[in-house]
């Protein structure tokens, strides 16, 4: 009975040393930076944005020169609120002219500077999308060409992020958070 059991447990270490050889680690690597960078959807993403920025600087140029006017016709009504040749219900008509006059500038001063916040958020809105999109695509291509080499593992040797792809098929996760929840009380 004690050769039986040597004899099962040699087999089994010899199973599971041929089993370990043959299910090497396959890894590959690739430069994320240039294949995103090389990505012609990339390079039509960012002319999108180019578009749109110069959209929105002629938007911003025409209220800026719609302030010039404004301020210019201010300074006219208050030339002529200070002209003593005027009668004096002609200079206050002026007056209150140039007091309507100072806060529609000071209304389109705050609507400029709103719009161009707000246009620089919705650019950088745009661009943290385009970039997640794009980023997600390449890493699917990235994936479907690991899984055809037979890889288990990408990484990427162009930055921080390493690890791209990574076969889960021996993902410790589960386990390893098992283990670190094992002494967590209940109710947490």
């Amino acid at each position: 009975m004690k050769n039986l059991r040597y004899l099962i447990l040699t087999v089994v270490l010899l199973v599971a040393t041929v089993v370990s050889a043959s299910a090497q680690t396959k890894v590959a690597t690739v430069d994320m930076k240039k294949l995103f960078n090389g990505y012609y959807k990339t390079k039509l993403s960012q002319t999108s944005l180019e578009n749109r920025k110069t959209e929105l600087r002629k938007e911003i140029k025409d209220m800026a020169d719609g302030l010039d006017k404004s301020q210019a016709d201010y300074k006219q009504l208050l030339d002529k609120a200070n002209d003593q040749t005027l009668s004096a219900d002609e200079r206050a008509k002026n007056r209150t002219a140039g007091d309507d006059k100072a806060k529609e500038i000071s209304n389109s001063r705050a609507a400029i500077e709103q719009f161009q916040r707000q246009a620089e958020s919705q650019l950088g809105d745009q661009s943290q999308r385009m970039s997640v999109s794009l980023v997600g695509e390449i890493q699917k291509a990235v994936a479907e060409k690991a899984k055809a080499g037979g890889y288990s593992m990408v990484l990427n040797s162009a930055s921080i992020e390493v690890v791209v792809f990574a076969n889960t098929d021996n993902d410790i996760t589960a386990s390893v958070l098992a283990q670190l929840n094992a002494g967590a009380p209940i109710d947490v």
